[in-house]
């Protein structure tokens, strides 16, 4: 066999490359960058991205209620809470105004864009400031066994008939609160109210933000005089007052103790039946989200990542957030809880029957709206507080259903004008 000898020179010229080819390969490798993001995430997401990389990553994790008090704190100071945040859609409005985040346009192509359709949500001005990563809209999650171990064939279409299912569950003593819905002054109360509004048909606001839920025929007071029905009747356990909507569904739902998630999410569905976190897997199902009407309704609460503009190392956050969000690894952190926001992640999951409840999910996204149709406000954050307090405050009986209505107006008001 003939053998091809090099000269020299090529040959040296050769090897000189192979550590340039190398560094070519991954020409961010060495740096260090910080990553804040809602506790809990998968266990490997640093080690994964620092061998694909050589980029390391120190992944920081707080509870989602505790990291924008962070961010903003951080941020008003001028200096880095991180390289790479978590950024909400809730936020969009306030940080777009306080022109805190680098615009991601020229970094992020427009088939990620096009991919990723969530993205319009985090898009002020023609600016993309964040790149979603987990596509949380809300549908009603239900433990199957309990609904045939109460003897009911069909699932609820009507919030009558959601009702009159839980009802039965309780009467069966299958569930002595079969109805998860978290009534504390956090975030969860806030959009479990927001599901409902639209569930009775409404909005919360007008095209020029003059509230809609003041009216006793309105469908944002209807869901809060819901609410406190389901409290009084003894469907939702009285506890649910002091409880966060992450501890309802892994302290209650997941552990077999109630029987629905009125504000469900989705992403939840994998852990909800892996026999290693879940006491009810097997049992965890999505289904289209009753309405009054019958006719079902949603609306979407994506979270992305976000740059700092104060970030000193922006070139390698990009590099983060092009790989969580990229449609493999989007994939793979299904089974952490993760929803993919890429339409081609989500039709591929579903396709290979790793989707629970694909059919419903899919079937789903095709009705997620926007909360705000005209663009989350800067002052949602008080807005959404005002609820939040407000409900609590009714669930407690220190307020009547048109007080804490008045109170939520009010606040709202006094925010618009700040």
């Amino acid at each position: 066999m003939r053998r091809f000898i090099l000269p020299l020179t090529a040959a040296a010229a050769l090897i000189a490359a192979v550590p340039a080819l190398a560094q070519n390969a991954k020409p961010l490798a060495g740096q260090s960058i910080t990553v804040l993001m809602p506790s809990p995430q998968g266990p490997t997401i640093a080690a994964d991205f620092e061998a694909e990389t050589g980029i390391h990553v120190d992944l920081q994790t707080l509870s989602w209620d505790d990291i924008r008090p962070k961010l903003v704190t951080a941020l008003i100071a001028g200096t880095t809470p991180a390289d790479v945040t978590e950024f909400d859609w809730s936020w969009t409005g306030q940080f777009s105004s306080a022109d805190w985040y680098m615009p991601l346009n020229d970094v992020i192509d427009t088939d990620t864009v096009k991919d990723i359709g969530v993205s319009s949500i985090f898009t002020v001005n023609g600016k993309l400031l964040g790149v979603p990563y987990t596509n949380d809209f809300r549908v009603m999650l239900v433990n199957k066994k309990h609904f045939a171990d109460a003897g009911i064939t069909e699932m609820p279409k009507t919030l009558d008939e959601l009702v009159a299912a839980a009802k039965k569950i309780k009467e069966k003593g299958i569930s002595t609160y079969p109805i998860g819905l978290p009534l504390s002054a956090t975030e969860g109360a806030s959009t479990s109210w927001y599901l409902l509004t639209k569930a009775f048909g409404g909005e919360l606001f007008d095209k020029d933000f003059n509230p809609l839920f003041l009216k006793p025929d309105s469908a944002g007071y209807k869901a809060l005089a819901f609410e406190l029905m389901l409290l009084k009747d003894g469907l939702v356990d009285p506890a649910s007052t002091t409880l966060k909507d992450t501890e309802i569904n892994e302290g209650m739902f997941t552990q077999g103790v109630t029987s629905i998630m009125i504000s469900g999410e989705p992403g939840r569905l994998g852990a909800m039946n892996d026999p290693k976190q879940s006491k009810i897997a097997g049992q965890a199902a999505a289904i289209l989200v009753p309405t009054a009407s019958g006719e079902t309704r949603t609306f979407g609460l994506p979270e992305a990542l976000a740059v700092p503009n104060v970030s000193q190392h922006k070139e390698a956050a990009v590099a983060f957030i092009k790989w969580f969000t990229s449609k493999d690894y989007q994939k793979k952190n299904f089974v952490n809880g993760f929803l993919p926001t890429r339409t081609s992640a989500l039709s591929e999951l579903n396709a290979a029957g790793g989707l629970h409840s694909g059919d419903t999910l899919v079937a789903q996204s095709k009705t997620v709206e926007a909360l705000f149709p005209q663009g989350t406000p800067p002052w949602y954050p008080q807005f959404s507080s005002a609820v939040n307090t407000a409900i609590n405050s009714a669930a407690k009986g220190q307020m009547t259903v048109d007080q804490a209505m008045q109170s939520i107006a009010d606040a709202t008001k006094q925010a618009m004008s700040q």
